[in-house]
Protein backbone atom coordinates (compact mmCIF):
# COMPACT_ATOMS: atom_id res chain seq x y z
CA UNK A 1 0.00 0.00 0.00
CA UNK A 2 1.71 3.33 -0.87
CA UNK A 3 1.29 5.74 1.94
CA UNK A 4 -0.76 9.25 0.80
CA UNK A 5 2.28 11.47 1.14
CA UNK A 6 3.89 9.59 -1.38
CA UNK A 7 1.49 10.05 -3.57
CA UNK A 8 2.05 14.30 -3.39
CA UNK A 9 4.76 14.67 -5.89
CA UNK A 10 6.96 17.10 -7.16
CA UNK A 11 7.61 18.59 -10.87
CA UNK A 12 10.87 16.71 -10.61
CA UNK A 13 9.54 13.51 -9.45
CA UNK A 14 6.85 13.56 -12.33
CA UNK A 15 8.29 11.96 -15.22
CA UNK A 16 10.22 9.34 -14.06
CA UNK A 17 6.92 8.12 -12.43
CA UNK A 18 5.24 8.95 -15.31
CA UNK A 19 8.00 6.81 -17.41
CA UNK A 20 7.39 3.99 -15.27
CA UNK A 21 3.51 3.84 -15.91
CA UNK A 22 4.38 4.03 -19.11
CA UNK A 23 7.05 1.17 -19.11
CA UNK A 24 3.97 -1.05 -17.54
CA UNK A 25 1.78 0.00 -20.32
CA UNK A 26 -0.39 2.72 -17.90
CA UNK A 27 -2.73 4.68 -19.68
CA UNK A 28 -2.05 8.20 -18.33
CA UNK A 29 -4.79 10.56 -17.34
CA UNK A 30 -4.78 14.31 -16.16
CA UNK A 31 -6.57 16.89 -14.55
CA UNK A 32 -6.33 19.98 -12.79
CA UNK A 33 -8.26 21.97 -10.22
CA UNK A 34 -8.42 24.16 -6.96
CA UNK A 35 -10.12 21.13 -4.76
CA UNK A 36 -10.66 23.52 -1.85
CA UNK A 37 -13.48 21.41 -0.30
CA UNK A 38 -13.74 18.08 -1.60
CA UNK A 39 -17.42 17.44 -2.34
CA UNK A 40 -19.22 14.85 -4.10
CA UNK A 41 -18.88 16.85 -7.41
CA UNK A 42 -15.32 16.04 -6.88
CA UNK A 43 -15.19 12.55 -5.87
CA UNK A 44 -17.72 11.89 -8.62
CA UNK A 45 -15.52 13.87 -11.95
CA UNK A 46 -11.93 12.52 -10.35
CA UNK A 47 -13.59 9.13 -10.49
CA UNK A 48 -14.76 9.45 -13.80
CA UNK A 49 -11.66 10.67 -14.96
CA UNK A 50 -9.92 7.84 -13.37
CA UNK A 51 -11.97 5.25 -15.63
CA UNK A 52 -10.87 6.75 -18.57
CA UNK A 53 -7.06 5.24 -18.10
CA UNK A 54 -4.84 3.47 -15.59
CA UNK A 55 -3.11 6.34 -13.55
CA UNK A 56 -4.66 9.92 -12.69
CA UNK A 57 -2.29 12.74 -12.32
CA UNK A 58 -3.95 15.54 -10.13
CA UNK A 59 -2.84 19.00 -11.10
CA UNK A 60 -3.80 21.02 -8.05
CA UNK A 61 -3.59 24.83 -7.88
CA UNK A 62 -1.12 26.53 -5.09
CA UNK A 63 -2.80 28.78 -2.66
CA UNK A 64 -1.54 31.92 -4.41
CA UNK A 65 -2.90 30.58 -7.66
CA UNK A 66 -6.53 30.02 -5.98
CA UNK A 67 -6.41 33.44 -4.65
CA UNK A 68 -6.02 35.01 -7.96
CA UNK A 69 -8.75 32.69 -9.67
CA UNK A 70 -11.00 33.29 -6.34
CA UNK A 71 -10.86 36.00 -4.07
CA UNK A 72 -11.08 34.92 -0.49
CA UNK A 73 -10.09 31.62 -1.35
CA UNK A 74 -8.82 28.85 -0.48
CA UNK A 75 -10.50 28.00 2.54
CA UNK A 76 -8.24 25.00 2.67
CA UNK A 77 -4.23 25.37 2.37
CA UNK A 78 -2.53 23.33 -0.45
CA UNK A 79 -0.86 21.02 1.98
CA UNK A 80 -4.03 20.16 3.10
CA UNK A 81 -5.97 20.09 -0.34
CA UNK A 82 -3.10 18.05 -1.89
CA UNK A 83 -3.47 15.66 1.05
CA UNK A 84 -6.54 14.74 0.94
CA UNK A 85 -6.47 14.48 -2.88
CA UNK A 86 -3.99 12.05 -2.40
CA UNK A 87 -6.18 10.06 -0.21
CA UNK A 88 -8.22 9.01 -2.85
CA UNK A 89 -7.99 5.19 -3.83
CA UNK A 90 -8.14 6.46 -7.47
CA UNK A 91 -5.63 9.20 -7.60
CA UNK A 92 -2.26 7.74 -8.26
CA UNK A 93 -0.28 12.23 -7.82
CA UNK A 94 -1.27 14.98 -7.32
CA UNK A 95 1.36 17.97 -8.31
CA UNK A 96 1.23 21.59 -7.31
CA UNK A 97 1.44 23.99 -10.21
CA UNK A 98 1.43 28.14 -9.30
CA UNK A 99 1.40 28.76 -12.59
CA UNK A 100 -2.52 30.55 -14.43
CA UNK A 101 -2.43 27.34 -16.24
CA UNK A 102 -1.96 23.79 -15.98
CA UNK A 103 0.10 23.88 -19.58
CA UNK A 104 3.46 23.40 -18.47
CA UNK A 105 2.70 20.39 -16.57
CA UNK A 106 0.54 19.00 -19.20
CA UNK A 107 3.44 19.53 -21.21
CA UNK A 108 5.75 17.70 -18.56
CA UNK A 109 2.85 14.79 -17.90
CA UNK A 110 1.93 14.43 -21.96
CA UNK A 111 -0.58 12.98 -21.08
CA UNK A 112 -2.66 10.46 -23.46
CA UNK A 113 -6.16 11.81 -22.02
CA UNK A 114 -6.61 15.53 -20.59
CA UNK A 115 -9.97 15.24 -18.45
CA UNK A 116 -12.47 18.60 -17.65
CA UNK A 117 -15.62 18.57 -16.63
CA UNK A 118 -18.40 19.11 -19.28
CA UNK A 119 -18.81 22.95 -18.27
CA UNK A 120 -15.84 23.32 -20.61
CA UNK A 121 -16.08 23.34 -24.63
CA UNK A 122 -12.95 21.51 -26.10
CA UNK A 123 -11.48 25.44 -27.32
CA UNK A 124 -11.62 26.23 -23.63
CA UNK A 125 -9.23 23.28 -22.55
CA UNK A 126 -6.02 24.51 -21.77
CA UNK A 127 -3.33 21.51 -23.30
CA UNK A 128 -5.54 20.20 -25.48
CA UNK A 129 -3.83 20.89 -28.72
CA UNK A 130 -1.12 19.34 -27.21
CA UNK A 131 -2.77 16.85 -26.29
CA UNK A 132 -4.56 16.25 -29.47
CA UNK A 133 -1.14 16.40 -31.48
CA UNK A 134 0.29 13.43 -30.05
CA UNK A 135 -2.66 11.49 -30.99
CA UNK A 136 -3.83 11.34 -26.99
CA UNK A 137 -8.27 12.24 -26.27
CA UNK A 138 -9.21 15.08 -24.60
CA UNK A 139 -12.53 14.24 -22.25
CA UNK A 140 -14.81 15.99 -20.74
CA UNK A 141 -17.43 14.27 -18.16
CA UNK A 142 -20.58 14.92 -16.91
CA UNK A 143 -20.45 16.94 -13.59
CA UNK A 144 -22.79 16.33 -10.36
CA UNK A 145 -25.77 18.91 -10.53
CA UNK A 146 -26.34 21.34 -7.22
CA UNK A 147 -22.17 20.72 -6.22
CA UNK A 148 -19.42 23.44 -6.21
CA UNK A 149 -17.49 24.90 -3.45
CA UNK A 150 -18.96 28.46 -3.98
CA UNK A 151 -22.74 26.58 -2.99
CA UNK A 152 -21.04 24.82 0.42
CA UNK A 153 -19.51 28.29 1.51
CA UNK A 154 -22.74 30.18 0.75
CA UNK A 155 -24.76 27.49 2.50
CA UNK A 156 -22.63 27.52 5.58
CA UNK A 157 -22.20 31.29 5.59
CA UNK A 158 -26.30 31.42 5.78
CA UNK A 159 -25.95 29.39 8.82
CA UNK A 160 -23.66 31.43 10.23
Amino acid sequence: MMWTKDKILSREQLPATVAAWRAQGRKVVFTNGCFDLLHLGHVDYLEQARHLGDALVVGLNTDASVGGLKPGRPIQDEQARARILASLAFVDAVVLFGEPTPLALIELVQPDVLVKGDDYALSGIVGHELVLSRGGQVRTVPLVPGYSTSRIVEKIMKHE
